[in-house]
């Protein structure tokens, strides 16, 4: 009977053997199976480490979960250091990443940046883990409380949300908050346009809290670097020459309120209106001049280019103003091309006159040469007289009577009245025609080898009067004196242009 005892345990002994080796079996063959490591290791007793990001849910539900938290109050800072009141205070930064355009007619900038609000809130206070933990990041905008800021010369604006909302929230242990979003903003800029286009304008970027006053909310630049812009900015007709970062707090009916403003100092790129619009002007008022070269007499090619300088340069002053607002006042490119039309208009009017002086030099010719003719006649006439009063004297009987120039006798009591032609002073009842030299010729009084010589001093001459004077006609002195004016005048013009307005730019910009 204990031997049969015995046999049953040694039964029972070899199956638990067997069962414990199949189950070790097994569990070598799922380690070769799935590829771990068929060296067996001691169990562990440290505790599985927890993942960061998961901790950091568990962080923002504590602080922001279970009703703890609620973002329609406004954070408290009258337990801070250095706060002499009960309000908050946001520091601002902004990064400007480009400025596409600057509309001279609409006086308006386009922007696009990267705006920063940092601010504390105690409320949002959370352990670091030993400082394994830097921040917590929240895109929700909606879960804290948000500073009211708004652009107070704002005209259009939109958010970027491609490929996400290019916004996020980071939130530090000690309750620091960072807001940061990229936007676009299209915001007013007035313009002064007197020196355009050798003008600097100034384009504001305002910012200030909407309802809150300066005894809830405060803003405050960013002491190291308030504003920041990308090394590659590039303006098509402006430079960023540099910015200047204000306090610009504003009392309404309703209170103080906190605000911010930046100066965006933009200088005008000048070489795009020189040549644009300087050299073409400048160029046309030249051709205007060929004008003064052409032949008097060629009326149709100096009408034609005359014409078609003016109504070129109307043309360029219509395309100038169209793309300026209309201002009051007179701008520096309106001196410009108000001049320039001017003297292009004077060569107009050149032509005018020296057609009216070419036909008044044709008709002074014809009235010259009819009286030619006629003194040529009296000429003809007067010698006849004279042949005829040589004749009568010649006469035997010429003492009782007297010979008319028609060879016609009378007498002494009867003189016959010559015609108007002949006025001759009567001496003696004989008719003088011509006077006696009373000093003979000096050949007769100095002898052969001395000669004597009179030197008289003539008149006191003008030389430019004496070089006109070369020009046999009015319309050719006209020209001549066009061709040196025009010029003279219009590059006086330009000194006196370019020296007053460079001197107001220098002086607007110091």
């Amino acid at each position: 009977m204990s031997w049969t005892g015995d046999v049953n345990a040694i039964i029972t002994l070899l199956i638990l053997i067997g069962c414990l080796g199949l189950t070790s079996s097994q569990h070598y063959g799922n380690q070769y199976k799935y590829g771990l490591h068929s060296r067996w290791t001691a169990p562990t007793t440290q505790a599985p480490t927890m993942n960061h990001r998961t901790k950091e849910k568990v962080l923002l539900d504590e602080i922001l979960g279970n009703g703890t938290y609620d973002r329609k109050i406004r954070p408290s800072n009258i337990h801070k250091k250095g706060n002499d009141g009960d309000y908050t205070t946001v520091v601002i930064n902004i990064m400007i990443r480009s400025i596409n355009k600057i509309d001279d007619y609409h006086m308006e900038y386009s922007v696009q940046m990267t705006f920063r609000e940092l601010w504390n809130d105690d409320r949002l206070n959370y352990s670091s883990e030993g400082g394994r933990i830097k921040y917590l990041t929240l895109t929700e905008t909606d879960k804290i409380w948000m500073p009211d800021l708004f652009f107070k010369n704002e005209k259009t604006g939109h958010f970027h949300d491609i490929i996400l909302p290019n916004t996020y929230i980071r939130i530090y242990p000690h309750g620091d908050v960072l807001y940061s979003i990229r936007i676009s903003l299209t915001l007013s800029c007035p313009m002064d346009l007197k020196l355009y286009p050798l003008d600097t304008q100034v384009c504001e970027l305002l910012m200030a809290s909407y309802g809150w006053t300066t005894e809830d909310l405060v803003f405050h630049w960013e002491s190291k670097e308030p504003i920041q812009v990308t090394k590659n900015l590039h303006l098509p007709r402006f430079t960023l020459e540099h910015f200047v970062t204000e306090y610009c707090n504003s009392k309404t009916n309703t209170g103080e309120y906190s605000c911010l403003k930046v100066n965006l100092i933009f200088k005008r790129e000048f070489s795009y209106y020189l040549i644009q619009y300087y050299i073409p002007c400048c160029m046309l008022v030249i051709v205007s001049w060929v004008s003064f070269w052409l032949d008097q007499y060629a009326v149709p090619a100096r009408v034609a280019l005359g014409v078609t300088t003016l109504l070129t340069m109307s043309t360029q002053n219509a395309g100038i103003n169209q793309s300026l607002p209309p201002v009051s006042y007179t701008k520096a490119i309106d001196v410009w091309t108000g001049v320039c039309l001017t003297f292009v208009f004077g060569a107009l009017l050149e032509f005018a006159l020296v057609n009216y002086a070419s036909r008044s030099d044709m008709q002074r010719d014809k009235v010259k040469k009819a009286r030619q003719q006629q003194q040529h006649r009296w000429d003809m006439e007067t010698q006849a007289a004279a042949a005829a009063f040589e004749a009568a004297m010649a006469a035997p009987d010429h003492d009782h009577q007297h010979f008319d120039y028609h060879h016609n006798y009378v007498d002494d009591n009867h003189m016959v009245d010559y015609p108007s032609l002949v006025r001759e002073r009567m001496e003696n009842g004989v008719p003088a025609f011509a006077m006696r030299t009373l000093v003979p010729p000096f050949r007769e009084v100095v002898g052969a080898n001395h000669l004597c010589e009179v030197h008289l001093q003539g008149p006191h001459t003008n030389c430019c009067r004496s070089w006109i004077s070369k020009f046999p006609t009015r319309s050719k002195r006209i020209d001549v004196v066009a061709r040196i004016t025009f010029p003279l005048v219009f590059a006086l013009f330009n000194v006196a242009y370019w020296s007053a307005y460079l001197i107001r730019e220098e002086e607007k910009e110091i």
